[in-house]
């Protein structure tokens, strides 16, 4: 008889009883839909995988302060949101900071596509880029609860769970993120948007440096 797959809160007690594989095997079960909530969030793979890692050594060592009010993927959810958006208001503020007139950095890393290549894109991948395109211009807290609620499928509840925030925060937040999206969609709004936010986005190629767990800190949670 194969032996019983030991739920989340257990492993998680075991990882504060000092078990050293446990956070791992607890990572690993849900590391692929974290990963997708930190890219779409930030798009960037380079800043997701940097929230992400940073979101996993945060819950390696605060694991004895969960208390089990909420679920542990929740729990984890809301600790790499909270990353995400630390990292989503930096961005915002460093767009915010005027360009010295002498950077020619953006219109050097601005190559013109060959033609063939933009007639070969078929039409969900540039719905799907011109859907995470729009998310990066709202709202950070909109872009979460977006995110958490018409990308990864969560109810408003357990979207506020995870933001730590009441359900009708989440449902305004929702409602004027997508009011946003349509003026910034272009072409693909208005029939074409709410089936572009609705439909569920691959997970693009995930860097290797986002291990299934984080390196062991100094000391250990006690």
């Amino acid at each position: 008889m194969a032996d019983r797959e030991p739920a989340d809160r257990e492993l998680m007690q075991r990882h504060v009883d000092g078990d050293p594989d446990a956070f791992g095997e607890l990572v690993s079960r849900h590391r692929d839909r974290l990963w997708a909530v930190a890219l779409r969030t930030l798009r960037d793979p380079d800043e997701a995988a940097d929230a992400l890692q940073d979101a996993l050594v945060s819950a390696f060592r605060r694991a004895g302060s969960y208390r089990g009010d909420a679920a542990v993927t929740t729990w984890l959810h809301r600790i790499v949101v909270n990353a995400c958006l630390d990292r989503a208001r930096r961005q915002a503020v460093r767009r915010a900071q005027p360009l010295p007139d002498d950077d020619h950095h953006g219109a050097a890393g601005l190559s013109p596509t060959p033609r063939d290549a933009v007639e070969s894109v078929a039409e969900d991948t540039a719905r799907r880029d011109a859907v995470l395109t729009a998310l990066r211009e709202l709202a950070p807290e909109q872009r979460a609860a977006l995110v958490l609620v018409d990308m990864e499928g969560y109810s408003v509840n357990e979207a506020a769970q995870i933001l730590d925030c009441p359900a009708g925060t989440v449902k305004s937040r929702c409602s004027r993120g997508r009011a946003q999206l349509l003026p910034l969609l272009g072409a693909w709004a208005p029939g074409a948007a709410d089936r572009a936010v609705m439909e569920p986005i691959p997970a693009e190629g995930r860097p290797n440096r986002t291990a299934s767990r984080p390196s062991q800190p100094e000391q250990e949670v006690t």
